[in-house]
């Protein structure tokens, strides 16, 4: 059902990337029920570079400012609709103070006063959120729309300008013609969702040895990250390429990820990067329950490990030993990525 061309719309974006790449079938979704429409995304700048260029929005709203600002930016758009993807009361009570009229979003976190459309998460028998893939989550603030949501294919545009960037930082990315494998060791949920610094150590090595290849370690700009990429680089032998020490834009390492034969990350946003582009995927999962990001992605291999308390869901470890990562061994991974190689294999 396509619908009338006077509406001007918001959606309130989430702010982890992850969520953000998730979201695409649902703005896709959006774009197809209100072409004529105003169309626009409020999101934190991060977001909107990695989801730029887009096709399904017709302008952007930086929400990376004072209450009273964004408050004053929404008014100015006299806008009439806002979907809210983001969860918090915050988003919920500032398209309220904004004046717009219908407001779509989740009954959740003490802010369904703010809504006149409200979708109830689903729960568990003990008032727990049911896990539910955010694909999905996503899809139903569009559902009662009638919009069709068959379609689950998330994706990422990738500029051009940045291709050219990226050519020129990392020149042997473009000379190379060995597989090229991307670590993702870190994880901006917390330390419980990460591999061990040796194992992802190991399987560099495993897979420089083996197939000759280009491995790169992708890591968040914060200390900690860098740390573990440095810890690996400095324990691999071979030409590892430390992407904390030649720092890309979200726009060149989205050109960086297209460009991969073998990504191999914990449960982060990197790996919803990764699948939008229509990359080879090992992902590997610990306290996180993968239900809650489950993506039906057929050139992903998950691997997730077992321990009684698993899946907790705590962005630290609070047990002695971190039984549901350390379970998951480096042959495990690496017989996973030559299936995944498998054409290089016969070379």
């Amino acid at each position: 059902m396509k619908h009338s061309g006077s509406e001007r719309i918001l959606v309130w974006l989430p702010s982890p990337l992850g969520d953000a790449v998730m979201c695409t079938p649902a703005l896709r979704v959006l774009r197809r029920l209100f072409p004529d429409s105003f169309l626009c995304f409020a999101a934190r700048p991060s977001v909107r570079e990695l989801l730029s260029p887009n096709l399904f929005n017709d302008d952007w709203v930086d929400t990376n400012c004072t209450l009273f600002t964004l408050i004053g930016r929404l008014r100015k758009n006299k806008f009439t609709t806002a979907f809210l993807c983001k969860n918090s009361f915050g988003s919920a009570m500032t398209v309220w103070a904004a004046g717009i009229a219908r407001r779509i979003g989740y009954m959740r976190d003490g802010r369904g006063v703010f809504l006149t459309d409200k979708i109830h998460p689903l729960r568990e028998y003990n008032g727990r959120f049911k896990p539910e893939p955010m694909i999905d989550y996503y899809f139903r603030l569009v559902e009662l729309l009638e919009g069709d949501i068959t379609d689950r294919t998330m994706e990422l545009p990738i500029n051009e300008e940045d291709r050219q960037r990226l050519s020129w930082k990392l020149p042997v990315i473009a000379q190379s013609n060995r597989p090229l494998v991307i670590l993702v060791p870190g994880g901006a949920f917390g330390p419980s969702k990460c591999w061990p610094v040796d194992r992802f150590t190991a399987t560099a090595q495993y897979l420089i040895d083996k197939y000759q290849s280009t491995i790169i370690v992708s890591v968040a700009p914060d200390p900690a990250e860098r740390n573990i990429a440095g810890d690996i680089c400095r324990q691999t032998k071979g030409d590892v390429i430390n992407l904390a020490v030649h720092p890309l834009s979200i726009g060149e390492l989205k050109a960086l990820f297209n460009r991969a034969d073998l990504v191999i990350t914990n449960d982060t946003g990197p790996r919803h990067i990764a699948a939008a582009l229509g990359r080879k995927i090992i992902t590997l999962f610990g306290p996180n329950n993968p239900a809650w990001t489950q993506i039906g992605y057929s050139d992903e291999i998950q691997i997730v490990g077992k321990a009684p308390c698993a899946p907790c869901d705590k962005p630290k470890c609070r047990a002695k030993q971190h039984i549901c990562m350390e379970s998951i061994t480096v042959d495990e991974v690496c017989r996973s990525a030559e299936q995944m190689l498998e054409k290089y294999s016969h070379e």
